[in-house]
């Protein structure tokens, strides 16, 4: 059940960098934005980390070439959807950049069924596609 509570505690954080990032980016370039957010959530993680003894027993070949190439591509993939973010919501409301945003739950569920062999079931897809009726009815003026 810790799961459910870090996930709330997830989308709460996630709601409040939507609102940080709308009312901090009226004068400054989103990408840049993106670049000294991503620099002190580096320092702030790599802090939390020294702070919790993650690095102990910790080498470069702790992990194998597939986990390497697996952290690097979900490494880039981050900051190119930080990077879109940023720019979406420097010119567009904040309650609609973010419930196209949040579409990725759909997209998770398909490539999860795709990659990672998740099953999809009847609820799950009728719970996608309500979400992707959600957003339309959100987005529409």
């Amino acid at each position: 059940m810790n799961w459910l509570i870090f996930a709330f505690l997830s989308a709460i954080t996630a709601a409040l960098v939507a609102i940080f990032a709308k009312m901090g980016l009226k004068g400054i370039d989103s990408t840049l934005a993106t670049t000294i957010r991503s620099i002190i959530m580096a320092v702030f993680l790599t802090l939390v980390s020294f702070f919790l003894k993650k690095f102990q027993g910790f080498s470069l070949k702790s992990f194998d070439s597939k986990d390497w190439l697996l952290i690097v591509l979900a490494g880039i993939a981050g900051a190119l959807s930080w990077l879109f973010y940023f720019l979406a919501l420097k010119t567009g409301l904040a309650t609609k950049v973010v419930v196209i945003d949040r579409l990725s739950l759909v997209f998770v569920i398909i490539l999860a069924a795709f990659f990672l062999g998740e099953h999809l079931g009847w609820r799950t897809v009728i719970g996608a596609l309500f979400m992707v009726i959600g957003a339309i009815i959100i987005t529409l003026k």
